[in-house]
């Protein structure tokens, strides 16, 4: 099956799962990522050791009319940034982060912690012209855990990936065909600086919560008249092991990196 890929690191295990089945890659597209939080050194890595094409230029519709010259069967998306252009001859699917219809949106992910669902998954659907609303072709769950973070949410969805993968591309055709409606959902907005930002006067679990949500990610702790930037915070009842500690009203904030702003 020869196939196209879009993503960037964050869903890596579908991109190696795919150069191990046996299907053609004829091209990866990628994005620019700031390669502190986000990356693409993976893929790009993975292009090259398979000497796969691959672009960090967003997808436009003349892209897409390439890939069916070349005889691409399928476009596989997994954390891409950029809506494609949907093309009903070309079998498009995406890999998105949540139990689907609920928790469409760019970044599901620290939703499902900061609103405390106690379950989530991994869909594989069919693009759409709405984001995140095509059919339903496989789908997987897992259990939320009381003191989740992004880092093992993450490694979760990492876990189920290269099976759902496999699964798809042994029955792509039939699943394809018989992908099952989504119906009425949960559209969840992506997070703003006000959701990653934690105040010294806060309640130490919701500090903790939102850390849990971003971890990974830049947070934004403030106190008196000083703001910081941290990468990697958890709350702390005690000063223990290396970090930098930063106070709250009950305990700290432990931090890998902290950058007073």
């Amino acid at each position: 099956m020869k196939i196209a890929y879009a993503g960037i690191d964050l869903f890596y295990p579908a991109l190696e799962a795919l150069t191990g089945s046996g299907c053609e890659i004829i091209k990866i597209y990628t994005c620019e990522t700031d390669n502190e939080t986000e990356f693409n050194v993976q893929v790009i890595a993975t292009a090259k050791q398979h000497k796969i094409p691959y672009t960090t230029a967003r997808i436009r519709r003349e892209d897409i009319s390439w890939l069916k010259s070349q005889g691409c069967e399928a476009l596989i998306c997994a954390g891409y940034y950029y809506r494609i252009p949907v093309d009903q001859d070309l079998y498009m699917v995406n890999i998105h982060p949540s139990l689907l219809p609920v928790g469409r949106g760019s970044w599901p992910m620290p939703q499902t912690i900061l609103q405390e669902h106690a379950q989530s998954g991994v869909t594989i659907h069919k693009m759409a012209e709405q984001f995140d609303t095509g059919d339903i072709l496989l789908q997987e769950s897992f259990p939320v855990a009381k003191d989740e973070t992004l880092e093992t949410f993450m490694t979760k969805i990492h876990r189920l990936l290269p099976e759902m993968v496999l699964r798809l591309l042994a029955d792509f055709e039939n699943l394809y065909a018989n992908a099952r409606p989504q119906g009425p959902g949960e559209y969840w907005k992506a997070p703003k600086e006000k959701d990653w930002t934690v105040d010294a006067s806060m309640d130490m679990e919701h500090i903790d919560k939102i850390l849990r949500a971003f971890y990974g990610y830049d947070c934004i702790y403030k106190t008196g008249n000083k703001t910081y930037r941290l990468l990697r915070a958890r709350t702390a009842f005690k000063k223990e092991g290396d970090g930098i500690y930063l106070p709250l009203n009950d305990g700290y904030i432990k931090a890998d990196y902290a950058e007073e702003l």
